[in-house]
């Protein structure tokens, strides 16, 4: 029999080639999940500046330009390539902006902003290596540097509504009279610049689940946790605890839930552990509304989800058969 023939092949170098995984690859970039990213916060600018005006802009630019230029500083000062067209510095300094009231002082939007690239993500390592989500770095140090400069109900006294966690902190269940929860809900209420527009942010965190670049598990899990917790309070004595609706209408909850929790760096990985972590952050949220001192518990209920974020990645189910 005669062998086959086998033809030369010319171009073996081409075909010995090895690249580095992955080798399947998709359209799927870190600068296009920070586009879609941005793209769902515009509704949410776009009500903060019809409510506060031209220093909602002012404030979002000036920390989104700041975090730039820090996340380009550091990127020189490390001899790495400068890629700050990624999106990814932007999109946390205007994270930050979003818990900042409206007319905060500039100089606190220049040392958060810095402080969210330089604290949050610079000494770990980078983007994608910071163990806590780092605009809440950024805000915890400021909220207990300057307390008075990041009061919400303090910067914005000039407006006639009133911050609604505030007048419940120190003014009790009573005070809750003067909201109207579709007001809330349409972000009528005193807040953080962005965050206090609920419906805008609702919009953006269905955006971002549509489009596949949120995992629903986190967020719904965290919104269970804010309204089973207030739900529990709120059955032991109804004439001391707000309802649920309320809990979930003001502050920073829904922000939170869509924007700050699932952030990729700081949130677990599986399904199991994203669903604790939800759960466990949301309860947070109303135990620190409830016995803490801040009126609002979303940045500091996620922050220590997030210390929890290694021992809730060993939750796994176990393989078929084991032990």
């Amino acid at each position: 029999m005669t062998p086959p023939v086998i033809k030369a092949m010319s171009n073996i170098a081409v075909r010995l080639t090895v690249s580095p995984a992955p080798h399947w690859r998709s359209r799927r970039t870190l600068t296009k999940m920070m586009q879609y990213h941005l793209l769902a916060l515009l509704p949410a600018l776009i009500m903060a500046f019809n409510m506060f005006g031209l220093s909602a802009l002012s404030t979002v630019g000036l920390a989104g330009s700041v975090a730039v230029i820090t996340e380009a500083i550091c990127l020189k000062m490390q001899d790495r390539d400068i890629n700050v067209d990624n999106f990814t510095a932007l999109y946390e300094g205007i994270l930050f902006a979003f818990l900042l009231p409206a007319t905060a002082p500039w100089w606190v939007v220049v040392c958060g902003s810095v402080l969210t690239i330089v604290m949050g993500r610079t000494v770990f390592g980078g983007f994608g290596t910071n163990p806590i989500c780092a605009p809440l770095v950024a805000w915890a140090f400021c909220r207990l540097s300057w307390p008075a400069a990041m009061d919400i109900d303090l910067n914005l006294s000039h407006f006639i509504i009133n911050a609604p966690l505030d007048q419940l902190k120190f003014f009790g269940l009573e005070s809750l009279d003067q909201f109207n929860y579709m007001d809330l809900f349409l972000g009528q209420q005193l807040g953080g610049l962005g965050s206090s527009q609920i419906i805008a942010v609702l919009a953006g965190g269905i955006f971002l689940i549509t489009t596949g670049w949120v995992r629903v598990f986190i967020p719904a899990a965290f919104l269970v946790g804010v309204a089973v917790t207030s739900g529990i309070f709120w059955i032991i004595d109804p004439e001391i605890y707000a309802n649920p609706i309320f809990h979930l209408l003001t502050g920073s909850v829904m922000f939170g839930a869509f924007f700050l929790a699932p952030d990729v760096s700081s949130s677990p990985v599986g399904k199991i552990p994203q669903v604790l972590f939800g759960l466990i952050a949301g309860a947070m949220v109303i135990i620190i509304r409830v016995y803490g001192v801040y009126p609002d518990g979303v940045p500091f209920a996620i922050m220590v989800a997030n210390l929890l974020t290694p021992l809730l990645d060993r939750v796994r189910p176990k393989p078929f058969g084991g032990r």
